[in-house]
């Protein structure tokens, strides 16, 4: 059993022990009462020219265990905002990333600024559980699903004003991504299934991706630098996650990062990018 495996089946043995304290019935009920979503999809795609930033809550993962307490989520993510990122993500998986739905709300009602559930969705209640906790994005993981059910998973999320994060590993998740009809697609450095990380993944699998479908490239960002590369290697935004929890000044870290991303060789567009990239690496 590959590693991404293990973490869904905990994951849809927490999430019947949920759905038992709370019918999708009561769920629909509370999600609407909740604000509608905000434009998640907007906020990444931005018109300034400049690579955007998610900034994550994160507490622990599989691959580095315990990354840090973060007793309020809230201020976090508010250091976050005030830094200049885009949209902030917040990890709801209990087991492995120490992660909760009071998590999600707490950020909820302390940023302006879109946020996205990341989590293992493999059911629709799922989504129905993020919308109703104030959630604007949510991540579906190719690899985790079947095509049909990326695309019911897909279909779900919008119906419900919300817009989902597709994330790949491989140039074929991506060709899968975009035929699920995908608006944004993440490209995971990381492998799920063995935990591997290659940062050239993202430079092969970004070249596929549309001009008008928003790339967001995915771990191993420790510093500006690196955000820079993935920018130049074409992503419109970078998910920074381990390097900004940890870090004793988040705010600082994310302003840096944004600085890099408004760096004038990266306004032009994805396909320039990529080919002035290359050429330089020749």
């Amino acid at each position: 059993m590959s590693v991404l495996d293990d973490i869904i089946v905990g994951v849809r043995e927490d999430l019947k022990e949920r759905e038992d304290r709370l019918p999708l019935s009561s769920l629909k009920e509370i999600e609407a009462t909740v604000p509608e979503a905000k434009d998640a999809l907007g906020a990444l795609r931005g018109r300034d020219g400049a690579v955007k930033i998610i900034s994550e809550v994160k507490r622990s993962s599989p691959s580095k265990g315990r990354l840090a307490a973060i007793p309020d989520p809230a201020a976090l993510a508010s250091l976050y905002e005030a830094g200049g990122a885009s949209v902030v993500s917040v990890l709801t998986e209990q087991r492995r990333f120490g992660g909760s739905l009071a998590d999600l709300d707490a950020v909820r009602a302390a940023v302006d600024i879109p946020v996205l559930r990341k989590d293992f969705i493999v059911t629709p209640y799922q989504i129905h559980e993020a919308r109703a906790h104030g959630a604007d994005l949510v991540l579906l993981i190719v690899a985790a699903l079947e095509q049909n059910v990326l695309v019911s998973l897909l279909e779900r999320t919008r119906s419900l004003g919300m817009e989902a994060l597709v994330e790949t590993h491989s140039r074929l998740e991506a060709l899968r991504a975009l035929d699920a009809g995908a608006s944004i697609i993440g490209v995971n450095a990381r492998n799920l299934k063995t935990l591997e990380v290659d940062r050239s993944t993202v430079e092969q699998v970004i070249d596929v991706i549309p001009q008008e479908v928003v790339a967001v490239a995915e771990s191993r960002v420790a510093t500006a630098h690196d955000f820079f590369e993935y920018a130049n290697w074409g992503a419109d935004a970078v998910l920074v996650g381990e390097a900004l929890v940890p870090s004793g000044d988040p705010r600082s870290s994310i302003q840096d990062m944004v600085s890099a991303g408004q760096h004038p060789a990266l306004r032009t567009d994805r396909k320039a990018r990529v080919a002035a990239a290359r050429q330089e690496g020749q």
